[in-house]
């Protein structure tokens, strides 16, 4: 295949991966009562722990307006609360609400079932380029965001 080909089929095949990430985390959101920005600042805050509201900002690209609104949003929907720095007492700090998350986890377990099978089938070499350009792209798509704003 030429590199233009190439190049399409990669732009196409990363619409539609787009495309299909969107729709399942839109279903997930649902099922959850939230929207899909606040289901992914959860997703966010379980990865990373708690956060301020600066720093949920910079790892989204979202505006600090926009956070603080959803932050709100959270945490009247329990799923988040704001505790204060215990080193800052003037820092607050957004911490999953545990409680409010539970049984979540079986929304995922079929994509992450598929997502190992699919994983099985690449060399170590193949996953750690497939890693690479992930992470990659991650931050492309988190500066485009950014820009946005």
């Amino acid at each position: 295949m030429s590199r233009e080909r190439l190049l399409a089929a990669l732009v196409e095949a990363g619409r539609k991966h787009g495309n299909t990430t969107v729709m399942f985390h839109t279903a997930v959101s649902a099922r959850m009562g939230l929207g899909m920005t606040e289901e992914k600042t959860l997703d966010l805050l379980r990865r990373l722990g708690p956060l301020a509201a600066g720093e949920i900002a910079e790892h989204s690209g979202l505006t600090p307006a926009s956070v603080s609104g959803l932050i709100d949003r959270l945490e009247r929907k329990g799923f988040v609360r704001r505790t204060r720095d215990t080193e800052d007492r003037r820092r607050v700090i957004v911490e999953i609400r545990n409680d409010g998350i539970a049984g979540f986890g079986a929304l995922f377990e079929d994509l992450v079932r598929g997502l190992e099978e699919l994983y099985a089938t690449y060399t170590d070499e193949q996953l750690e380029l497939i890693l690479d350009f992930l992470r990659r792209s991650a931050e492309v798509q988190r500066a485009a965001t950014a820009g946005l704003g």
